[in-house]
């Protein structure tokens, strides 16, 4: 019996939390009801992605797919989560287990966010080439992940026809929210809309709401906007599910299991988390392109 285990990053929000676990539930019936499906977390709440394998064996499972719900790669996807997994095939020796792929670039993602900007009412064929679209990401210490949303930015850009669209971050990294919106104020925007790269709301979501009251009040000349994350969106189920399915039949495009870069790594970090802490910083620079074609049944309904 196969069980696919998705992993969202957890919160000390509870609003957050319940989000995930909601749009995991409202994703179960497009898959075969074969599938054992659960949901799991990295850090602050539990089922615990180690409790979340043992639930999945629990039930029945033989093999194991375990899909990361997470925008970009960064340390929790390439040390972390493998880190469980690890321990969990010395734990579970028969059984198999698949890592899939975190969301990464998608073009669907960039249909999510033209999408939250039509809903600002400011996203058109001619939009003012004085309106600057700073989108948003939470920031982290790999330089692979945050050059990714840089690539995400360009191809928002190549997307629409605003003449200003810019990146920054929410922390650990720069630029910050502040030195993104002064960038913009600088290559002469007079409207900024803050496009968030977030899944569900949390405490950086809400932090940023706060924060938009206070750059009205900082640049009384310029008009801002906060646009809404991902959310429940159908084109998130749609990438999700992809990232099931071509786990599910073994042709994940990564494999973790066997990085030199991660295993080194490994001698280096404690990957085991406490539900008590902020934030992480990890450095694991690395790319994977291995291309494994071993066909298997999937279980999505067409």
């Amino acid at each position: 019996m196969k069980a696919v285990l998705f992993v969202g990053h957890g919160s000390r929000d509870k609003e957050g939390n319940e989000q995930v676990r909601g749009f995991i539930e409202k994703m179960k019936p497009q898959f075969d009801s074969t599938l054992i499906i659960e949901t799991c977390f990295l850090e602050f709440v539990h089922p615990t992605v180690n409790e979340g394998i043992d639930l999945c064996i629990e039930k029945g499972a033989t093999h194991v797919v375990v899909i990361p719900i997470m925008l970009l790669q960064a340390g929790h996807s390439k040390i972390h989560i493998p880190a469980a997994i690890d321990e969990a095939k010395i734990k579970y020796p028969l059984v198999q287990f698949t890592y899939g792929r975190p969301i990464g670039i998608h073009l669907d993602a960039i249909d999510i966010l033209k999408m939250r900007l039509e809903e600002t009412g400011e996203l058109n064929e001619n939009p003012d080439p004085h309106t600057a679209i700073l989108l948003l990401g939470r920031g982290g210490s790999d330089p692979d992940a945050n050059s990714d949303l840089y690539k995400i930015t360009r191809l928002l850009w190549e997307k629409t026809n605003f003449k200003i669209v810019e990146t920054a971050f929410m922390g650990v990294t720069s630029p910050s929210t502040s030195e993104g919106v002064e960038r913009c104020k600088m290559l002469g925007a007079t409207k900024v809309v803050i496009l968030p790269y977030f899944l569900f709301t949390g405490i950086l979501i809400k932090r940023l709401e706060e924060m938009i009251v206070e750059f009205q009040s900082q640049y009384p000349n310029i008009g801002f906007k906060l646009a809404e994350y991902f959310g429940f969106h159908p084109k998130l189920q749609t990438i999700l599910i992809d990232r099931a399915q071509e786990a599910l039949k073994d042709e994940v495009k990564m494999n973790c299991d066997t990085c030199q870069y991660r295993i080194e790594a490994m001698e280096h970090i404690d990957h085991h988390h406490h539900h008590d802490h902020d934030d992480h910083h990890h450095h694991d620079e690395h790319h994977h392109d291995h291309d494994e074609h071993h066909k298997q049944e999937v279980g999505i309904k067409p």
